[in-house]
């Protein structure tokens, strides 16, 4: 089958992202079914598994050469060299409890790299997409280059989960805080790189980060010229996505350089 144009597959991934955002969003309306997976607040709704359903469907129509993996157990191998990664409810515990500080994520990544991510926010109606080649946009408008926040006035997002401090990783953790002046735990990582994307805040930090969680929000920080880096500290390896210069002194810190 002949390749299909980046710019194609990012078209395809916002309107998917869309369609299951959108799909997620009126079943919540209608009443949710919540289910625990690992611990009290990793839970899966019946909408989780809709709009992954509905996503799969699509993506199997329209690229059957490529595999798929999605976080509420989508799993198809491809022949392409090219995986798409699903996230269909990104912050079911927000989604559940009826905050809209969740989203819809995709991305598509080849053996090298992330091509592209696709994201979108049913609250706001707000899709962003971008890749290291594909500049980003949201609702198609470029976003401009990430801010170069002097370091005690930078503001980050991320996540830890009970027990906080466990071995090495809150020594880890507190080196990382010494880079920033702030922080704001929100609970949906790809909607808080979409607020890095936006200016709004500057790098996120986070440990033992699933691919669906990871690569559709680093795609478009990339795209905007920002940095996405996994680093291994405390026997856990760390997401550090934003500002470049922000992820290079939480990325030194985390190593204890700093």
């Amino acid at each position: 089958m002949r390749p299909h144009s980046l710019a194609a597959d990012a078209a395809l991934a916002a309107d998917l992202v869309r369609e299951a955002a959108l799909l997620a969003a009126r079943i919540r309306v209608e009443g949710l079914d919540v289910s625990r997976k690992t611990s009290g607040s990793d839970i899966v709704t019946q909408a989780d598994t809709a709009a992954e359903r509905l996503i799969v469907a699509q993506l199997t129509a329209e690229r059957p050469d490529d595999a798929i993996v999605g976080e509420e157990g989508a799993s198809r191998p491809g022949t392409s060299g090219r995986t798409w990664v699903i996230d269909p409810v990104d912050g079911t515990y927000n989604f559940s409890r009826g905050s809209d500080w969740w989203c819809s994520a995709i991305a598509l990544h080849d053996a090298d790299d992330v091509l592209l991510g696709a994201v979108h926010h049913a609250a706001s109606r707000q899709t962003w997409v971008g890749g290291p080649d594909l500049p980003s946009t949201c609702d198609g408008e470029p976003l401009g280059p990430l801010p170069d926040t002097p370091r005690e006035a930078r503001c980050a997002v991320t996540y830890l989960h009970p027990p906080f401090y466990e071995s090495g990783v809150g020594e880890a953790f507190a080196r990382a805080l010494g880079q920033v002046g702030t922080l704001r735990m929100l609970g949906s990582g790809t909607m808080d790189l979409m607020a890095v994307a936006s200016g709004q805040w500057d790098v996120l930090f986070q440990h033992s980060v699933a691919d669906w969680d990871r690569l559709p929000g680093a795609a478009i920080i990339r795209g905007t010229g920002g940095a996405s880096v996994v680093v291994p500290a405390a026997g856990v390896d760390w997401t550090v996505t934003g500002a470049a210069s922000a992820v290079e002194d939480v990325r030194s810190a985390l190593l204890g350089n700093r």
